[in-house]
């Protein structure tokens, strides 16, 4: 993306580097956002910049041009945070806080939410209802799968995955150890308890600044376990329906820290629920309409607090 004057920028939103093809939720909050800011708003991708240290002090820099930069004011991280790698976009997500940034997410919350059993720790934590996991850290795949306290069926899911990707149910033992030796091993798994009242269904609620804005119920339309549009699923409007969720959901993304959070809920009855994951960089569906607003709101928030 050109920039005409990249210092007059102080509101960025942090995207993928390229070719990575922009979604059409982050499309639709960066056109929120250049309505609102004019030339004070930029996106910029991970690749266009460097940044580093000069003179005893911290440095931002373009890639193309070298112009040296100021640090934005505000910046909106939409970079997934399951592909993040420590050496990598989290060295510069730190280097633009210590700059003296506000990122909506903060690193800390981007990080908690980029592994799913993170997130489990903190929400146990916070007394919060989650389902019952395990997962390991170096400990053989081949051997997890025989551990005797693994009950199945349990869902079976990476702990960065996104999007429905790489979950399965697993309705016996023997098929996981059947399947333990063709599963990749570059990330750990975990095995999470199956709440079967919720198969093929999930609450998500987006909540912004600790407050739910809205609310879509995902069902799947073939019998499936993930219920994800990714995977086939359909979606379903649902804000104020489930005042008890939507509770849930605030909590969920105040104990994880996150300004913005997608919060993906499961039915443990018609009552009841328990958090299944949270997202920190939330997609949505286009009728969705108070999400865009929302967070241009709590950029606005951000910006008037410095």
């Amino acid at each position: 993306m050109v920039k005409d004057d990249p210092a007059l920028a102080d509101v960025w939103m942090l995207v993928r580097e390229h070719p990575a093809t922009l979604h059409r939720a982050t499309r639709e909050l960066a056109a929120a956002l250049a309505d609102a800011y004019g030339p004070r708003f930029a996106v910029w991708h991970t690749d266009e910049l460097l940044f580093g240290v000069q003179g005893g002090k911290l440095v931002l820099r373009t890639l193309g041009g070298g112009a040296d930069l100021p640090a934005p004011a505000v910046v909106c991280v939409r970079q997934m945070p399951g592909p993040m790698r420590s050496d990598r976009e989290v060295t510069l997500l730190r280097h633009l806080e210590r700059m003296g940034s506000t990122l909506i997410n903060t690193v800390d919350a981007q990080l908690k939410a980029r592994n799913k059993i993170l997130q489990l720790q903190e929400l146990a934590l916070a007394g919060l209802p989650v389902p019952d996991t395990l997962s390991y850290a170096t400990a053989p795949l081949e051997g997890v799968v025989r551990s005797p306290h693994l009950d199945t069926p349990c869902v079976v899911k990476s702990v960065n995955g996104a999007k429905g990707g790489r979950v399965f149910l697993a309705r016996d033992p023997g098929l996981l150890q059947e399947v333990a030796g063709s599963l990749t091993q570059d990330t750990p798994f975990l095995f999470q308890e199956h709440v079967a009242h919720s198969h093929g269904r999930t609450l998500r609620v987006v909540v912004i600044d600790g407050e739910p804005v809205d609310a879509v119920l995902h069902t799947s339309g073939n019998g499936a376990l993930a219920a994800n549009i990714a995977q086939g699923g359909t979606a379903t409007l649902c804000a104020g329906r489930y005042p008890e969720a939507e509770e849930l959901a605030a909590r969920a993304a105040r104990a994880l820290g996150l300004d913005i959070a997608g919060v993906d809920l499961l039915f443990a009855s018609e009552g009841t629920f328990t958090v299944c994951e949270v997202n920190a960089v939330p997609g949505w569906r286009p009728e969705m309409v108070t999400v865009a607003p929302a967070i241009t709101a709590c950029v606005a928030r951000r910006l008037s607090a410095r």
